[in-house]
């Protein structure tokens, strides 16, 4: 029996899309270019995994002058790269918490980039208990983080029903018994949540 749900938060409660930034200014080649030949989204998976944001944006960016203002729109524009929310999804969150349902949050997230999203977002401040990668030095896929979802929250796999939309997290979670959804819209969660009788036809609206 399902007794918590466990959220992902960029492209399941939030949008997640560094592109929209990077595109207009470099254009796609050279983005793609930055992010898995400089190193950007290396310098992020380190940050997510706590690494802090300002200092690695900094080495990165003196490793690689020629870059270097490219490199600091990590920091520098973050914030438009998480956005916008995503309204249903947030509805079905509070949803759940208004019928008993306890959700927790299991997000790769960086430290300051995490307490910048709270600013934005209210809503990553509802969880019932918030599992942040950067926080705890380990990030999805590793089964390290689901053990330790798993020993705080007390339940066993099989009562936590957890929502991401990357297949790689989700077969980490599948793999130690969690129920899984891999995410790709609010309206298949909603049906799989109406499937598991933890919303009724109304609240997942």
């Amino acid at each position: 029996m399902i007794k918590a749900v466990v959220f992902d938060i960029g492209n399941v409660l939030v949008e997640w899309h560094p592109e929209r930034v990077y595109d207009p200014v470099v254009g796609p080649a050279l983005r793609d270019h930055l992010f898995h030949d400089i190193g950007l989204a290396a310098m992020n998976e380190a940050v997510d995994a706590g690494a802090p944001l300002a200092a690695s944006v900094s080495a990165l960016a003196a490793t690689h002058p020629d870059h270097a203002d490219h490199i600091r729109l990590w920091q520098t524009r973050w914030g438009e790269m998480f956005a916008p929310e995503i309204p249903h999804a947030i509805r079905l969150l509070r949803a759940l918490r208004a019928a008993g349902v306890p959700v927790f949050a299991l997000s790769n997230f960086g430290c300051e980039t995490f307490a910048q999203a709270e600013t934005m977002y209210p809503v990553l401040t509802e969880f019932d208990r918030r599992y942040i990668s950067g926080h705890l030095g380990v990030i999805k896929p590793d089964p390290k983080i689901y053990q330790i979802v798993e020993a705080d929250c007390g339940l066993p796999p099989a009562a936590l029903l957890f929502t991401d939309d990357r297949p790689e997290n989700i077969a980490a979670a599948a793999a130690r018994g969690w129920h899984t959804h891999l995410f790709d819209g609010p309206q298949g969660l909603a049906a799989r949540l109406l499937a598991e009788d933890l919303l009724s036809e109304r609240d997942a609206q």
